[in-house]
């Protein structure tokens, strides 16, 4: 029986009607929207998910329903402010709706919105020679998508392409999206063993950090003789809590790869553009890597976009004898693009990653300030720049702290793959003003949280 689309056409007119709005809802409108969100999420979406969520459990009695925001602030349906300093789990780097990431958007949704596949679009060239411009070395070739693990997933192609070998050395605590490909390559059981088998070939996890147990698994699948296509990190683990790894890990692990033949992958989708206080996480020991990924605030926060780069030899088999060895109808199109390069001229004409060392220096010492008044509740402080882990005695402190910083309208969340870290990454141009309002509600959850034990 063909279906009757008049209930479906009624709502869509009713949301567009909404989208179109400026204002606030009204109290009663507003109450109705995060009604029916809850219902939507809850039949439509995932149950389960609003049981994860502090906008749901910790708002009180209207969940919090995100409508707009500026900068590092944001307001949801019933106008309640809140700082944010999860930003888009990296994505926000340049805050809520960046006016001059919009205006491109915007100027170009009225051009021509997406690519005919047959034609040149000019953006995507446009973009690709700015990734050539600021990525390190001689990197040069670009391919474009829209999330991080398509990136990491062209990676692993371009890497065993190139090689002609199969095999991938990665890190335990590792997080490179949730594809297949890049499933194989994450460091924690939770997301993988549900699956069973993933990735084919052979892939070997390492402790992060440890460039001899690289040397050596290395060492050995050359005398075992498999043939190890790349060696996958990223340059500061994000998802794990801002781990920063030993000074002589990545030139040790650029090294080895050299001797074996094997490709470096630096998974910049987290820490590309700024966010750990140079323009590329592998800048902070002057590496270069022969395949890179970058996503989340490539897009500037206002569309989804994602690159991996590399060298023109490497690339060869990407364009000869196919040209179409991998591609997607969607990646690179003109909005994407559009955001990408206004995304790129902000951050290199404002210096962003400068802002996030100092930004970075002026808030870490303070947080392991606290961390030392409350030993009973910290186990310690990493990160670099505006890409912070803090880490908790356990999982349950850390879900305490989170839910009391929300309560005090500051978001923050933990990670994928340690329980018990919460990410401090808030957008590269949080004033100082607002560091100091995270510090001082910090404090006074950490003082309940010590009252109650």
């Amino acid at each position: 029986m063909a279906k009757d689309f008049g209930g479906a056409l009624d709502y869509s007119s009713r949301w567009l009607d909404m989208i179109r709005r400026t204002e606030f809802p009204s109290i009663e409108e507003a109450h109705q929207i995060i009604e029916e969100s809850k219902q939507n999420f809850a039949e439509y979406y995932n149950r389960n998910w609003l049981e994860y969520r502090k906008s749901v459990t910790e708002a009180g009695d209207w969940a919090a329903v995100e409508w707009t925001g500026s900068g590092a602030v944001f307001q949801d349906v019933l106008g309640r402010e809140y700082l944010d300093f999860l930003g888009g789990y990296g994505m926000m780097d340049l805050g809520w709706s960046h006016p001059e990431v919009v205006s491109a958007v915007r100027a170009q949704l009225e051009r021509t919105p997406m690519p005919s596949q047959e034609l040149i679009d000019p953006l995507r060239g446009v973009l690709a020679r700015l990734m050539a411009e600021i990525t390190p070395g001689d990197l040069k070739y670009s391919w474009f998508a829209a999330s991080g693990t398509e990136a990491i997933e062209a990676a692993i192609k371009i890497a065993k392409l190139y090689t002609k070998k199969s095999a991938f050395i990665v890190a335990v605590k590792a997080f490179h999206g949730k594809t297949m490909g890049s499933l194989s390559m994450m460091g924690k059981s939770d997301y993988r063993t549900p699956l069973g088998t993933l990735y084919g070939g052979h892939v070997y996890h390492v402790p992060f950090g440890d460039a001899e147990a690289v040397e050596k698994q290395l060492e050995i699948c050359e005398k075992v003789g498999i043939g190890v296509a790349g060696v996958l990190f990223e340059p500061i683990q994000g998802e794990a809590g801002g781990i920063v790894p030993p000074d002589d890990f990545w030139p040790r692990v650029r090294e080895a790869t050299k001797k074996h033949g094997a490709l470096l992958i630096a998974d910049e989708v987290q820490t590309g553009l700024g966010r750990t206080g140079k323009l590329w996480g592998v800048d902070h020991w002057g590496v270069v890597p022969d395949i890179l990924a970058v996503a989340k605030s490539l897009g500037g926060g206002v569309m989804p976009v994602s690159a991996v780069c590399t060298t023109e030899e490497i690339f060869q088999p990407m364009m000869y004898p196919n040209p179409f060895m991998h591609t997607t109808t969607t990646g690179g199109n003109a909005l994407a693009c559009s955001a990408a390069i206004a995304a790129i001229h902000v951050t290199l004409r404002d210096r962003l990653w400068e802002q996030a060392a100092e930004k970075g220096e002026y808030l870490i010492p303070r947080l392991q300030k606290l961390a030392d008044q409350y030993p009973q509740i910290y186990e310690k402080i990493t990160g670099r720049g505006l890409l912070i882990g803090m880490h908790f005695k356990t999982p349950e402190i850390g879900y305490q702290v989170a839910a009391g910083l929300f309560k005090r309208n500051i978001l923050v969340a933990g990670t994928l793959t340690s329980a018990q870290t919460i990410r401090i990454e808030p957008s590269l141009l949080v004033t100082y003003e607002q560091l100091d309002t995270l510090l001082d509600r910090l404090e006074d959850t950490l003082k309940s949280i010590g009252r109650s034990e």
